[in-house]
């Protein structure tokens, strides 16, 4: 029987949360359940959930229940530290990196509407528009930090151990000539989850590669699951963090640890948590009359296999008799749960992104406040641009926490290093080695 006692809510998690973040089925839990590991109870809005505590054996589980979230989300910057963007979209990494205390002194975005995004949020950042390539860096050297998300792009060359040559003709490339050129002494590069594997791991090899050449030391990569750090979506970002070498002796650093739960759709578009409102009203996509029809029947959580069998024959024409399972089809999400990944187009047919209980696909708004963009955080260009904006942005509240760590990270190099330590002209001589990156957290 269900336990009638709940535990501390800090300790536990609804099942399909518990579920996604032990990246387990149902099924799996339900056999716990039976097994004695895990006891069920009922919380005051009739959801399952299970207390954490003996799941401590699962990495996120123990980082959520030994979260320093409180303490890191004090830190602050014991000076103004300057950084440079580059493919800064629609901001989300610079807001989410704003919030943690940095000050940009320059962002690169090639394109206009993203452009138009960041002058209307924040006319005194100083965007550079344009393609990267033709960017000069050189007036930025001696930037305290350098950030940016470059796409994943296979190297001619990967595999030859060329280093920094291999990468030649890609936007990585661009974001290591910047490196080269500005010396921060520290930067963060952000990814999708594949880069790891892409091109069978050649392409994160060479990036390696580049950056020992340019004299950084990379801590080891880590993928990040946006729901842990107060974001209510199931989105991943690999992230990079690389350290200039004469700074090493004077590195301390640790990724964020997870906030103590995970949110939902709920707290994104109801007033709570996260905002001090409902979502305001805004523009949106919205779908033909006999698709809206066919999703009216899909149930919150479910996809296009929760139809009747005819239904799924119309919705899915010729993909109903192919193999795999297309779970973003005819996708509705639901309030108890925290949204799929957000893509570029919310009303297509392979990343239907429906709302929880109306008929159609998220508003921009919506769109918005998944990623954790604040509600005054306006959107420029044609709504079809702004879902793209938002889908393609790095969420607010996860750029945030990386960027406190990075801050922690910047005010010990400060503390501990001295004047000349800090100029990249007199760089000292390193006493610390990439083996003691496994120190880091």
């Amino acid at each position: 029987m269900p336990s009638p006692c709940a535990p501390n809510p800090l300790h536990a998690l609804p099942a399909d949360l518990l579920a996604d973040l032990v990246s387990v089925s149902k099924a799996t839990l339900q056999k716990w359940e039976a097994s004695g590991k895990i006891t069920p109870y009922w919380d005051a809005h009739g959801q399952k959930c299970y207390d954490l505590r003996p799941l401590a054996d699962f990495p996120d589980v123990a980082a959520m229940l030994q979260s320093d979230w409180a303490a890191e989300s004090q830190v602050r910057p014991t000076r103004p530290y300057t950084s440079i963007e580059l493919f800064a979209g629609a901001g989300g990494l610079a807001a989410g990196l704003e919030q943690a205390g940095f000050q940009a002194v320059a962002l690169n975005e090639f394109d206009k509407h993203a452009c138009a995004t960041l002058r209307q949020n924040r006319p005194d950042w100083p965007v550079i528009e344009g393609d990267i390539r033709t960017v000069d860096f050189s007036p930025w050297a001696g930037v305290d930090f350098l950030s940016g998300g470059f796409p994943c792009q296979a190297f001619s060359y990967a595999g030859h151990q060329r280093g920094f040559a291999d990468t030649r003709g890609t936007l990585f490339f661009e974001f290591a000539r910047a490196i080269q050129a500005t010396q921060p002494k520290v930067f963060l590069g952000e990814n999708v989850r594949g880069l790891l594997a892409h091109d069978d791991g050649k392409t994160l090899a060479t990036i390696q590669a580049a950056i020992t050449e340019l004299g950084y030391t990379l801590v080891p990569p880590k993928v990040l699951k946006a729901m842990l750090y107060r974001v209510p979506q199931k989105r991943e970002r690999l992230m990079l963090v690389g350290i200039r070498n004469d700074l090493l002796p004077y590195a301390e650093f640790s990724w964020p640890t997870p906030y103590h739960t995970v949110l939902t759709m709920r707290d994104a578009l109801k007033a709570g948590e996260l905002y001090p409102c409902d979502v305001p009203a805004s523009a949106g996509q919205s779908y033909p009359a006999r698709k809206a029809e066919i999703l009216s029947r899909v149930p919150q959580g479910g996809y296009w296999r929760d139809l009747p069998d005819d239904l799924q024959r119309e919705y899915m024409k010729g993909s109903y008799h192919l193999g795999g399972g297309k779970t973003g089809m005819a996708r509705r999400l639901a309030w108890n749960a925290p949204s799929l990944t957000l893509t570029c187009a919310p009303a297509q047919k392979q990343t239907e992104r429906c709302h929880p209980e109306a008929n159609r696909p998220l508003t921009v708004r919506e769109y918005a406040r998944v990623q954790t963009f604040p509600d005054d955080w306006a959107f420029a260009g044609p709504v079809s641009s702004q879902y793209k904006q938002i889908g393609n942005a790095v969420p607010v509240n996860l750029a945030a926490a990386v960027g406190r760590r990075l801050v922690a990270l910047l005010n010990h190099i400060e503390a501990h290093a001295s004047a000349a330590c800090l100029s990249p002209e007199k760089p000292a001589t390193p006493t610390a080695s990439p083996a003691q990156l496994s120190l880091f957290a």
